[in-house]
């Protein structure tokens, strides 16, 4: 039996005529995960830098959002040739590889994603769900045509070097966050400040002078909005554990008389 997998995220922006946007799951639940995946976003990000997610639970919410038109893309924890591995072996298509701030950094990102000669990647993929376990035809040898490798951009020094960044060999885009990015500025919590907002819009130049697609976080529909206009072409616009935040803080303040008018940021 010979099975075929799935377009890469870098396959789906490359066809596509508009801005893709996408929902970030931090939850850690594949029932989260999977209304998420049915709710006609493009893309999803499985979270495993800030949420409470090991292998065992990314797998189960790859699992879960496997039979849905949305991408899944994950983020790993840190550019770490190991857990690179093993999530890849996991059946991750797309992974985002956070706090990339130069040229260097992003070269060993690529590495860790390709088979020797080119790369370092360890060789297990008849054992793994990543070639399903031997049943897709030439997957050592077609390596990069099943992955789609992208960075993130979050401090000063990454925004300086956002050109090089994306213009390394084996990074198919480049994600700028607004909230580290910030914080890099010391400008903690004001992912919309001007001088924020301008910083990642400097990041977008060098991305685009690079030719690589560019993606954001912007919860805030304005900011969505502008770096939509700008360039962006992946942006993520929610969160399944801020929407459930919102939502039932509305849900008690529409029963129960509270002092607490403070309304509270999603990101």
């Amino acid at each position: 039996m010979s099975l075929r997998l799935n377009p890469t995220f870098r396959d789906q922006l490359t066809r596509s005529d508009r801005t893709l946007y996408g929902g970030w799951i931090c939850s850690g639940s594949p029932v989260a995960a999977e209304i998420m995946a049915g709710a006609g976003l493009d893309w999803l990000l499985i979270d495993m830098e800030h949420a409470p997610n090991g292998l065992e639970s990314t797998l189960a919410q790859l699992y879960a959002v496997s039979g849905y038109a949305s991408t899944p893309v994950v983020r790993v924890p840190a550019g770490d040739t190991v857990i690179v591995k093993q999530v890849l072996d996991l059946g991750a298509q797309n992974i985002l590889v956070p706090m990339i701030s130069t040229p260097e950094e992003a070269k060993a990102v690529a590495a860790m994603t390709r088979y020797p000669p080119v790369g370092v990647r360890g060789v297990g993929s008849a054992l793994a769900r990543s070639a399903r376990w031997n049943r897709v035809d030439g997957y050592l040898q077609n390596d990069a045509a099943h992955i789609s490798v992208f960075v993130q951009i979050e401090t000063v020094e990454g925004v300086a070097n956002a050109r090089a960044i994306a213009e390394t060999p084996g990074v198919d885009g480049v994600f700028v966050g607004p909230s580290d990015l910030a914080a890099s500025m010391g400008l903690l919590g004001q992912q919309t400040h001007p001088d924020v907002v301008a910083a990642v819009k400097r990041a977008f130049a060098g991305i685009a002078a690079a030719g690589k697609p560019i993606g954001v976080n912007a919860f805030d529909p304005v900011a969505a909005r502008d770096y939509a206009e700008a360039g962006a072409r992946f942006i993520l616009v929610g969160a399944d554990v801020a929407l459930l935040a919102r939502a039932s803080e509305k849900l008690a303040e529409t029963y129960i008389a509270s002092t607490d008018k403070v309304p509270r940021a999603s990101y």
